[in-house]
């Protein structure tokens, strides 16, 4: 007869500790899907970080150019005719929007990091 022993869900989790009973393959799949979740935000941030950069380089052209000059700007699919003086302030207020994003996925971020490190530390995973 074959006897097989477990240990008592304490309902720990991931922070349950190294005793927890986790195999090594679940903790090593937490670990790697951790890792992606950084590497999601992380590359969100440099994409949004990219459309900032191109709105405020478009901003400083048309701060240059005539104000009363036609423009146009793609919105939603639809090309729409507008003056230079109509255009700046919607796309300073998308860069200011573009910012507020980037500033809450970099605290997500280093929570996550926080949150990985932890992880690390606690089950030995490199």
């Amino acid at each position: 007869m074959t006897s097989v022993q477990t240990q008592p869900n304490t309902g720990g989790g991931a922070g349950a500790g190294p005793s927890s009973g986790r195999n090594p393959a679940a903790l090593a799949q937490e670990y790697q899907s951790r890792r992606q979740e950084l590497q999601g935000l992380a590359q969100k941030m440099g994409e949004l970080e990219a459309d900032a950069d191109e709105h405020l380089l478009v901003i400083k052209t048309l701060k240059e150019t005539d104000q009363e000059r036609k423009c146009f700007r793609l919105v939603g699919g639809v090309l729409l005719e507008k003056t230079v003086k109509d255009v700046v302030p919607t796309l300073e207020t998308s860069v200011q929007g573009l910012k507020q994003v980037m500033d809450t996925l970099m605290k997500q971020y280093k929570q996550r990091e926080e949150e990985l490190m932890a992880f690390q530390k606690e089950h030995g995973a490199s």
